[in-house]
């Protein structure tokens, strides 16, 4: 179910992506300066297996029509590495999981499961996957980690997918608000948070420029989420400016 080289260490961050950018474009900042105090950050993305054979969706075309590379299996590959490139901007390790993002997902049957969108119900056929992902998680884990998972802001349901299964894991966690979700839908925070209290970590202006940098590495996505590397640059920006760091969410203080 996962790749790359899980190391034992003590008390890891661990940052629970659910696509090959979203921890990195929520939290870049914040992982960056935790790299420079020594604390050991790793980002986790959990939808980052290669594409199953077969026609892509609509919704998977509109997708690789943005990306700019119609074909899905060096699509992935490519944001693998784009992936790559960000966490080492910031001084991160990295793991990838090998389910595939929702786009490409099939059924038993081979039958796509999300043809039109995804800010839809979770699939019937998905309904154990967050059991599935909490389950190689606690093997992965130990008891020193600290588990930093999506709110699901905008209600991606891979991104709600993978805060279930970090709820299912009954330990302490901390949440992060998406971006760009947070930012094109800033009314969706709170209900995310609901019953949460936030932790604000300053993030220091080399840390801004590292996150600015690191987010500039998904070249595949950029069109897509922001028009442009300067609007991304901006947008980080702008949140960083309110604030001058990154808040995380709790259900208890830190």
């Amino acid at each position: 179910m996962l790749s790359g080289r899980f190391r034992r260490k003590t008390m890891r961050w661990i940052y629970l992506s659910p696509h090959l950018d979203d921890a990195v474009l929520s939290c870049g900042g914040l992982i960056f300066e935790q790299a420079r105090q020594g604390l050991q950050p790793e980002i986790w993305t959990i939808f980052a297996g290669d594409a199953p054979d077969g026609p892509l969706s609509p919704l998977a075309l509109r997708c690789h029509s943005d990306w700019g590379i119609p074909d899905p299996h060096q699509l992935v590959a490519a944001r693998r590495d784009e992936d790559l490139a960000a966490a080492a901007i910031l001084g991160a390790d990295t793991a990838h999981f090998g389910l595939p993002d929702c786009i490409y997902r099939r059924d038993a049957n081979g039958e796509l499961l999300y043809t039109e969108e995804v800010f839809v119900p979770i699939h019937p056929f998905d309904s154990g996957l967050d059991a599935d992902i909490a389950g190689a998680l606690v093997a992965e884990l130990t008891p020193d980690d600290r588990v930093v998972a999506p709110l699901a802001v905008g209600d991606h349901l891979d991104h709600r997918l993978v805060r279930m299964a970090a709820e299912r894991l009954q330990r302490p966690l901390s949440f992060y608000a998406d971006i760009p979700y947070m930012i094109n839908a800033p009314e969706k925070l709170a209900p995310a948070s609901l019953g949460m209290q936030a932790h604000l970590y300053p993030v220091s202006d080399q840390g801004l420029q590292a996150w600015q940098t690191a987010a500039a590495a998904y070249r595949t996505q950029m069109f897509m989420l922001f028009q442009t590397e300067e609007n991304m640059r901006l947008a980080l920006q702008t949140v960083w400016e309110s604030r001058r760091g990154i808040c995380l969410y709790y259900y208890q203080k830190p």
